[in-house]
């Protein structure tokens, strides 16, 4: 019997010290195989803290993700509010049911469907109203009344909402998402140690895209809400915040937008129903960017299109510019010295080659070579554009900006920055002639391939048709570049970047071009500035004379295909006022059909007496 007793005595001792080695083995040896799946717990504080953590629910407040500013110091992104925090605690632990009732109230819902979601939650989130992105914002009136239900798993915490309501998303700006592929393809180390989620918010275009590695700062701030085994809260721990402890984040991006402008802009430019296009403002001394806008509207998240056109910026895509490239023409033809001011010619309405004819029927008769830029002639142009050689139509292109990247970047490291950086990722180089190519432009064709260039494609090339690609924000570009007598400007969209609070980090100056075959002369800058001043004057722009400032420019319309379907591309660039500019401006509407009206044409006089007015506010 004593025997019996003393041999299950020592078996149960057996079978408990093995329990004890096997917990000591866990505590102690967390990288074993067996303890793998806890190693990152153990390794920070063993089977105490794990076990903490195990009845902790976690709910993320603020990413600690920086943002964007305009020129005068106004939000673009960023702002804080209060809302309704539900954590997954038991039914019976949750309060009285008047208080659920008078909470479901609040809130908008019933009692019923209140409970209904509570229900479902496994983690903790934020209320959101049925339909809506972002949880419920709340009146100071709503909080303290729900503060005072003291209900068991509610809580009235700040949210940190990105992207601010009171105007549409920017393409500029851009937008952020998850990217867990990406993650795991760029930053498998991070994702190893834990630094990196991949539930994480990377940015996923513009702004948000190109300065991703600055913004994303250095820790999100959470709450804690403790519970128990049985998901009851733990009274005496409650709520505990975490949040990083570095004073100088999140960073602050100072762009060089003016944010009253910009949004004055696109609700003019809805309000006119451009739908698909882009408006670019820059500064005529540096060729800031003060405005950009996109059309179709940006809406993150809702992307639809294999080929991402919802989220597109179409100020920095190239498409055929049509009759504004006749500036970069007539500049190649006075450079090259193949035409005079003086010089006539004559247009009947007919090329008589190449299957060209002029906009106008019957033509423009007999014209000067600043009436043929202000009455836009195909024949004066494509007789000019015959005599020039390609390489020196090409040179005087490069020269103006045309057919490379115009946006401000540095091909080397600087400040915070480990790698070059180009400030607009997604910006497309154009081209001028399509058997030019090079990694940067995307143009078709073969890489050290000889340019054949006949006379018909001089032609159709030197009105700005065949295979020439621009962008918006080149188009304006263009216009800078005149105003300062040839010499080419990068268009700079963030001036600094700033600590949390508000100490500088970095400078980003205003800069030339870092490269590109010489300069035009001052001369053939002020006679292309001449001939825009005779296209508003009595030209295809003189229905824009009237207006706060008096404007120049110069309009175009190229010749494109929709789905099969004839479509044309409308476009005006141009400055003012003119005494003394102040904005240079493009804007290009795609896709009209033929024979429509010039809508680009009366947006570019929209958009600057909106910019008239805020500068004389």
């Amino acid at each position: 019997m004593f025997r019996r007793i003393w041999i299950a005595a020592l078996l149960i001792s057996l079978v408990m010290m093995l329990y004890i080695g096997r917990l000591a083995w866990l505590q102690l040896m967390p990288g074993s195989s067996s303890a793998a799946v806890y190693s990152s717990q153990t390794n920070r504080g063993g089977w105490q803290r794990l076990a903490v953590v195990q009845r902790q629910r976690n709910l993320v407040l603020d990413t600690g993700r920086g943002d964007f500013y305009d020129r005068n110091g106004l939000a673009i992104t960023g702002e804080t509010y209060s809302g309704v925090a539900l954590f997954p605690v038991r039914k019976d632990s949750r309060g009285s049911e008047e208080a659920l009732a008078e909470l479901g109230e609040l809130l908008g819902v019933t009692t019923d469907h209140l409970i209904k979601k509570w229900d479902e939650v496994r983690e903790p989130v934020f209320w959101k109203t049925e339909g809506e992105e972002q949880p419920m914002r709340l009146t100071d009136e709503q909080a303290m009344r729900i503060e005072k239900l003291r209900l068991n798993g509610i809580r009235v915490l700040p949210y940190r909402n990105r992207y601010l309501p009171q105007f549409e998303p920017k393409h500029v700006i851009g937008f952020t998402s998850q990217h867990p592929e990406w993650l795991q393809a760029v930053h498998p180390a991070e994702l190893a140690s834990g630094k990196r989620k991949l539930t994480e918010q990377v940015g996923g275009a513009g702004l948000e895209k190109s300065l991703d590695k600055l913004l994303r700062g250095v820790g999100t701030t959470s709450v804690s809400y403790f519970i128990d085994g049985r998901n009851a809260p733990l009274h005496g721990l409650d709520l505990r915040i975490t949040q990083p402890g570095n004073r100088y984040y999140p960073l602050k991006a100072i762009t060089t937008l003016d944010l009253k402008l910009q949004n004055e802009i696109e609700a003019y430019a809805d309000a006119q129903g451009l739908k698909e296009g882009a408006i670019v403002v820059l500064d005529a001394d540096n060729a800031d960017i003060i405005a950009m806008v996109s059309r179709p509207k940006l809406k993150p998240g809702q992307f639809l299109s294999a080929d991402g056109t919802e989220w597109a910026n179409h100020a920095i895509k190239a498409v055929a510019p049509g009759s504004v490239f006749k500036l970069v023409t007539e500049a190649a033809a006075l450079e090259a010295g193949v035409v005079h001011m003086r010089e006539k010619f004559f247009c009947n309405g007919e090329y008589g080659k190449y299957g060209l004819s002029c906009w106008k029927e019957g033509g423009h008769g007999l014209l000067t070579l600043q009436e043929g830029l202000a009455q836009s002639c195909n024949i004066a142009f494509a007789t000019i554009a015959e005599r020039l050689k390609a390489a020196e139509l090409q040179r005087t292109a490069d020269a103006l900006g045309i057919g490379r990247k115009a946006g401000w970047h540095r091909e080397s490291s600087f400040g915070p920055f480990a790698a070059p950086l180009r400030l607009l990722e997604e910006e497309e180089a154009g081209q001028l002639f399509a058997s030019v190519n090079t990694a940067e432009n995307g143009a078709r064709g073969k890489r050290g391939e000889k340019t054949v260039v006949d006379g018909g494609v001089l032609a159709q090339s030197g009105i700005g048709q065949r295979d020439v690609r621009m962008t918006p924000l080149q188009a304006a570009n263009l216009i800078v570049t005149l105003l300062n007598e040839g010499r080419v400007m990068e268009p700079r969209l963030v001036s600094e970047i700033r600590y949390a609070g508000g100490q500088r980090m970095v400078k980003l100056p205003a800069q030339r071009a870092q490269r590109g075959s010489g300069r035009i002369k001052p001369a053939t800058a002020h006679a292309l500035l001449r001939g825009m001043q005779a296209v508003v004057d009595h030209g295809t722009g003189r229905s824009i004379r009237q207006g706060l400032w008096a404007v120049a420019g110069k309009s175009g319309t190229a010749e494109t295909k929709r789905a099969g379907i004839a479509r044309n591309h409308q476009w005006f660039a141009g400055y003012g006022p003119v005494k003394k500019p102040r904005y240079a401006v493009a804007v290009l509407v795609e896709n009209k059909p033929p024979g429509s009206a010039n809508q680009a044409t009366k947006l570019f006089r929209g958009v600057m007496d909106i910019a008239a007015r805020l500068t004389q506010e």
